[in-house]
């Protein structure tokens, strides 16, 4: 079930990247296969934290609809980090 966290926010982040454009599509649809990734094999808080910060630089370079559905996956993210040991 924990895992599902991070399968939703790839989901939010392909949403993301089909109303984004140029760079920001690109990095967006590299995290979104990066998370679906983590979802199957698992992973660690400071993984987790280097694709939060990378989040927070592409939400600052879109509109308000791509932002939305960032903050979605973020939140999603969040979830998952909440069952893990540690930090």
């Amino acid at each position: 079930m924990a895992q599902s966290g991070l399968q939703r926010a790839s989901h939010e982040l392909d949403a993301a990247a089909e109303l984004a454009s140029g760079d920001e599509r690109d990095r967006l649809e590299r995290q979104a296969e990066q998370l679906a990734k983590l979802a199957e094999i698992g992973t660690d808080h400071g993984r987790l934290a280097r694709h939060e910060n990378a989040l927070r630089e592409i939400t600052a370079a879109t509109d308000a609809d791509v932002g939305e559905r960032i903050e979605a996956a973020m939140d999603a993210i969040s979830e998952y980090r909440e069952t893990l040991d540690g930090v």
